[in-house]
């Protein structure tokens, strides 16, 4: 018996005995970043997603990020509901293996296709409504930080330093390896001009509870309309106007959309309807945040020495992307604040 076909006979254990779920069949599900995934059936049709976590998984910290996302949930946020075991507990333990069970999100696709049409619109209300729910999260209300603090160039130079006396030590000589080399190098001599666009942001920024992982991959869509918001991470307060920009902006969006700068004008127009409170100064900073968070990142770029095994097509193509996007925005920057002068004054 394999190891996966040995995982997937824990998890049909795990079910009825913790869940009183009688799976009459488990699959292996979609690919997760640092979990494994299945898709249970039961005796009665219904479909149920499990989550199956690695050794040395801080658990403490997943649960957190379920309670967070039925926190949202209350709030009339579209998560799937989790399913608690009979002790009440959000994750069940046994056979070596950690496993949370969550409802399955039936007849989605994730948001790695990117935005266009109505889905601008769709994601930046439900990306408001998310945002006005958890202003109310018991982590603490919104409070204001320097700009720095979420476009950290300062940092962002001594990640790059670190990362490039890496490369040094084993100079990659072809593939993914060398192009992040190169592109590190060439980032680290653009910092400049990432700083002076820094300097354009407010002063301070709201900084508040939000779900931690919005990206494309956590974003579920049905047609045109958000699905499920999955994924999140454990409470934590960041840049409310960051995370709209990482999700609506994001690099496969704005390398495929020629019309952009009009979609996302669209997507802030319904997320300030559903959140009203956010100043329409750090609205109008979204494309200039969401540039200069991706430009003072060195991710995907550092997994070739920190994690080589988790390179893979699929991340090699996201990492040249991510590097096409920053140039993208920075040479529209003008273009689309104007947009959203425009609609925010």
């Amino acid at each position: 018996m394999s190891g996966a076909e040995s995982d997937v006979m824990v998890v049909a254990g795990i079910l009825p005995l913790f869940y009183r779920i009688t799976p009459t069949a488990v699959d292996e599900g979609p690919a997760g970043t640092a979990t494994r995934n299945y898709v249970a059936q039961d005796s009665d049709g219904g479909r149920w997603f499990a989550k199956a976590y690695p050794v040395g998984t801080d658990l403490d910290a997943e649960r957190q990020a379920l309670a967070l996302g039925q926190f949202a949930r209350l709030g009339g946020i579209p998560v799937p509901a989790v399913r608690q075991t009979l002790d009440g507990e959000l994750i069940a333990a046994a056979g070596g293996m950690a496993v949370s069970v969550t409802a399955y999100v039936e007849n989605a696709q994730t948001a790695e296709g990117g935005l266009s049409g109505d889905r601008w619109a769709a994601v930046g209300e439900t990306v408001g409504r998310l945002h006005r729910t958890l202003t109310r999260h018991p982590a603490g209300p919104p409070r204001r930080v320097p700009a720095r603090e979420v476009c950290d160039v300062k940092g962002a130079r001594q990640r790059l330093d670190r990362l490039l006396a890496l490369f040094a030590k084993r100079p990659p000589a072809s593939g993914f390896p060398a192009w992040a080399r190169e592109t590190a190098a060439r980032r680290l001599d653009a910092l400049p001009a990432v700083a002076a666009m820094v300097k354009g942001l407010p002063t301070s920024l709201t900084v508040q509870t939000v779900h931690g992982d919005l990206a494309s991959p956590n974003l579920l869509l049905r047609g045109q309309q958000v699905a499920a918001l999955i994924d999140f991470r454990p409470p934590g307060h960041r840049s409310p106007a960051w995370e709209l920009g990482r999700i609506v902006l994001d690099p496969r969006t704005v390398l495929a959309e020629p019309k952009w700068p009009t979609g996302l004008a669209e997507a802030i127009a319904a997320y300030r309807s559903a959140n009203p409170t956010l100043p329409p100064e750090e609205l109008l900073a979204v494309p200039r945040l969401a540039a200069g968070y991706m430009a003072c990142s060195v991710y995907p770029l550092s997994e070739a020495v920190d994690a080589p095994a988790a390179v893979t097509p699929e991340l090699e193509a996201y990492g040249r992307n991510r590097h096409a996007a920053i140039a993208e925005l920075c040479e529209r920057l003008t273009e689309a604040e104007e947009v959203l002068h425009g609609l925010l004054h």
